[in-house]
């Protein structure tokens, strides 16, 4: 699986007003980050923005699933990743409004991970 260069670039088009959009390539899909903070992912030809339990609410009212993936012996993990609105695709608002509700929740994901511990 390859990630969609045209949707990387569509991404970061669109986004461009909030700030650069750069790309991490990583198990057939992509991480995506704005500034340094990640905010979303490719995979599976789509979109799938960050969530938590402050946007999840919002996230359920659309309809849009989490993001799933099968392990091995049968197991199915899911990560807090929302499948993207239709409307990202072509309309940059949407792509604004649901770029920017990822990026609160990866900015929140951020604030609470405890800073690692320099080495002696």
């Amino acid at each position: 699986m390859s990630v969609d260069e045209g949707l990387y670039a569509w991404v970061q088009e669109a986004l461009e007003p909030l700030g650069q959009v750069t790309m991490r390539k990583m198990m057939g899909g992509a991480t995506l980050y704005l500034d340094g903070t990640v905010f979303a992912i490719i995979a599976l030809d789509d979109v799938w923005f960050k969530a938590d339990a402050d946007s999840d609410a919002l996230w359920d009212a659309e309809g849009r699933e989490r993001f799933t993936y099968p392990f091995s012996d049968g197991r199915v993990g899911v990560m807090n990743y929302r499948r993207a609105p239709q409307d990202v695709h072509d309309d940059p608002s949407a792509m604004l409004r649901w770029a920017g509700l990822a990026l609160e929740a990866g900015l929140r994901a951020a604030a609470k991970k405890k800073p690692r511990k320099k080495k002696a």
